[in-house]
């Protein structure tokens, strides 16, 4: 008989949160290592989830009119040098090709760390009136950026993404785009990755390097740290004024348009990972699981076991359901942890005596709750139950959110909550850049936003004492 092969056990995250994620990474097969550092190979497991994201994202993008392109990976130095503020903000992270087969090149060529430059290049040839506008466009692609430190989906060298860019004729569409594209981030890490989030605007130290306004949502982790999970940038006409792209307006004037730029990358399966999983493994949200529901037969050495579970899962298949059957010779209990392991939502067990009355049994991965279902009624009752989990991750990490975040009226105040509990701090702010650099150098805290949803806390700044213009929050984040 062939050896049963071993689910192995993870890190619990109480004793080493880093490396719990790390093994839940490797271990439910969603990601290996290449021979490059920092370049990780994404496993068929781990590119299911993303392929899910993008393939929700898509749809609303082009919901709203954009179309997708592709733009050429390489960027000639002289391009990326064009916007001052945006190439200082990358130089560090750049990679560079210096040699075409054996001859030096004439011009280096710099490994994409982001397109605005070749989409402004782009535009500066097409654009000639109001008419042309505006231009929504986005590519899904992978960009490189020459990290030091690396950890799987959260700081690699090469990642996936889609990177939106935009072009319009006001200012006041442009922000209005920029706004809007943040909630589409919003509303697929609420509704279908079941994160709660906190939209605002990062502060000017914290922008996009060439930005004007740089919209986020930031999102609270199981070890009580932000993830900056999506950002939408606001350029103004800044861009547009380097790379001279021009338009003929409806009075016959020629102006500057006004860009957008916005990006959500495979960082939010670090995200799902450390918002939701626990010490057995992944918990996926069902709306993004590429697995749904694993049907299981107990016993399936006996008569008809095979049959009935084949059958509920050829119905649950025709429901529209991402099903899966296994029919190996493991044993039960391993796998059971191993679909625990890779976060299933829902395991339903069929056995004889299950037969006998008609049955299976559904366990929930979410709480482990175990529910009996008419095998006639699995149809009806198997969406309810994915839905049931999707609204239980979602209250659970909402309720990790709220019961995380504190309000502090003094420097020394949010200093001591963040030592003793983690989480969000929330205080009012003067809008000085020393005071948010003394948050950093003295609470080891970075702002995270100036949220949409005000709140009066106080009527001064917890640093310098001078009157308060915003209420903002700090965290410790990835």
């Amino acid at each position: 008989m062939a050896k049963e092969k071993k689910v192995e056990q993870i890190t619990d995250m109480e004793v080493n949160f880093a490396q719990w994620f790390t093994d839940v990474c490797t271990k439910a097969e969603l990601v290996d290592y290449s021979g490059v550092k920092g370049c990780y190979i994404l496993r068929p497991y781990g590119y299911a989830i993303w392929e899910n994201i993008q393939s929700i994202l898509d749809k609303m993008f082009k919901r709203d009119g954009h179309e997708n392109v592709s733009m050429p990976m390489l960027i000639p130095e002289s391009l990326l040098q064009k916007e001052k503020d945006h190439v200082e903000g990358f130089a560090p992270e750049c990679a560079w090709v210096t040699m075409g087969g054996s001859e030096e090149l004439p011009e280096k060529l710099c490994i994409r760390p982001t397109s605005e430059t070749l989409f402004c290049d782009h535009w500066s040839h097409i654009v000639h009136s109001w008419r042309d506008l505006p231009m929504k466009y986005n590519q899904w692609c992978s960009v490189l950026r020459w990290e030091k430190t690396t950890r799987p989906f959260l700081r690699g060298r090469e990642f996936l993404w889609q990177e939106g860019h935009t072009l319009h004729a006001t200012a006041e569409e442009a922000e209005a785009e920029t706004k809007h594209q943040l909630e589409v981030y919003a509303d697929l890490c609420e509704n279908y990755l079941a994160m709660p989030v906190i939209r605002g605007v990062k502060t000017q130290k914290e922008k996009f390097a060439g930005a004007e306004n740089t919209y986020t949502i930031e999102c609270m982790m199981h070890d009580k740290k932000a993830l900056q999970s999506g950002t939408s940038h606001y350029f103004g006409d800044g861009f547009a004024k380097q790379f001279d792209i021009t338009f003929t307006d409806k009075d016959n004037k020629q102006k500057y348009p006004f860009q957008t730029s916005w990006g959500l990358s495979t960082r939010i399966i670090g995200g799902i990972i450390m918002t939701h999983g626990d010490n057995n493994g992944l918990v996926l949200p069902p709306q993004i699981a590429p697995i749904q529901v694993i049907v299981v037969p107990v016993a399936q050495h006996k008569e008809g076991v095979v049959e009935a579970a084949t059958a509920l899962y050829e119905s649950l298949k025709a429901a529209g359901i991402r099903a899966k059957i296994d029919l190996s010779d493991n044993s039960l209990g391993w796998k059971c942890a191993q679909y625990e392991m890779k976060g299933v939502p829902l395991r339903l067990e069929i056995g004889p005596r299950d037969i006998e009355n008609g049955e299976f049994m559904a366990v929930r991965r979410d709480n482990r709750e175990k529910t009996s279902v008419k095998i006639a009624e699995a149809a009806e009752m198997v969406p309810q139950l994915l839905d049931a989990v999707q609204k239980g991750m979602y209250d659970k990490a909402k309720k990790n959110l709220d019961e995380h975040t504190y309000e502090a009226h003094s420097l020394e105040e949010a200093k001591e909550l963040q030592e003793k509990n983690g989480g969000f701090i929330k205080t009012m702010w003067c809008g000085d850049l020393e005071c948010e650099l003394a948050m950093k150098d003295k609470a080891g805290m970075s702002s995270r936003c100036i949220p949409y949803k005000q709140e009066k806390l106080d009527d001064v700044c917890p640093v310098c004492g001078k009157p308060a213009k915003h209420m903002i929050y700090w965290g410790v984040a990835y």
